[in-house]
């Protein structure tokens, strides 16, 4: 069983920044992707950012410039570094991943293990 647990969420100003944090407890080799997604309060869930262990990243350009994405293989730690922050980014965010691949960089591919989900609202 791999635990995701998300952190760095909170409440902050337009135009400021969060960096969220994901921290596994376990990274198998049978695991080979991990994602950020959203999920704003009656809206659908959107993925954000997907690094394969072959390191292919999508990241959506919704957010590509303002939502770099970084890891650190040896804590098993993946980041979530928002900038320029909008209302419209209030959401929960979670982290997941999985086996998929290339495979998970598909719009349709669902993750084995998700976080909790960390809470981010942008308001002022």
């Amino acid at each position: 069983q791999v635990h995701l647990v998300e952190s760095g969420g909170g409440s902050v100003q337009p135009g400021g920044s969060l960096r969220l944090s994901c921290a596994a407890s376990a990274y198998t080799d049978s695991l080979d992707c991990i994602a950020w997604l959203r999920q704003a309060q009656g809206g659908e869930r959107e993925r954000l950012a997907v690094i394969t262990r072959g390191d292919s990243t999508l990241i959506p350009g919704s957010v590509k410039d303002r939502f770099p994405i970084s890891q650190d293989n040896a804590k098993n730690t993946i980041y979530l570094q928002m900038n320029s922050l909008r209302p419209e980014d209030t959401a929960v965010y979670y982290c997941a991943t999985g086996s998929g691949g290339v495979y998970c960089l598909s719009d349709s591919y669902s993750f084995n293990y998700w976080g909790q989900g960390t809470q981010v609202t942008v308001s002022s």
